[in-house]
């Protein structure tokens, strides 16, 4: 059995796939996020999912936090980094689900979390995963 003696990835090893998997995105929506740091953690801490209204902490796979490109001025500057969360269980768990692989995931969670940095709402996404489906 090929999955005997495999184990989960670690928080580094999914952000190092996470990271190769940005890197594959085109150039040109790359350089539209210039200074967003990426961070993997297991799962959102209590805090974030009382302030989002979560049943669980599994209900989040991954976070943008920062201001987005249609909300900045030219001298805004934060006091913290625009930052994309990656939540390692729940990335996990949808992708036990099956489907797809975990690069396809990955990819598809970033670039979700790439179009809040461009402003983008949950709704307006949908309806472009609609129309590209």
């Amino acid at each position: 059995m090929i999955w005997a003696d495999r184990e989960a990835p670690t928080l580094d090893d999914l952000e190092a796939l996470a990271r190769a998997c940005f890197e594959q995105l085109p150039q040109e929506f790359r350089a539209l996020c210039d200074g967003i740091a990426m961070r993997v953690e297991d799962l959102p801490d209590e805090e974030l999912c009382a302030e989002l209204g979560l049943d669980s902490p599994f209900d989040l796979s991954g976070l943008y936090q920062g201001v987005d490109l249609t909300r900045r001025g030219t001298g805004d500057v934060g006091d913290l980094p625009d930052m994309i969360f990656l939540y390692r269980r729940p990335i996990l768990d949808e992708w036990a689900e099956g489907g797809v692989t975990l690069t396809e995931l990955l990819t598809h969670i970033l670039v979700h979390e790439i179009g809040h940095h461009f402003g983008l709402s949950d709704e307006a996404m949908h309806e472009i995963e609609e129309r590209e489906e």
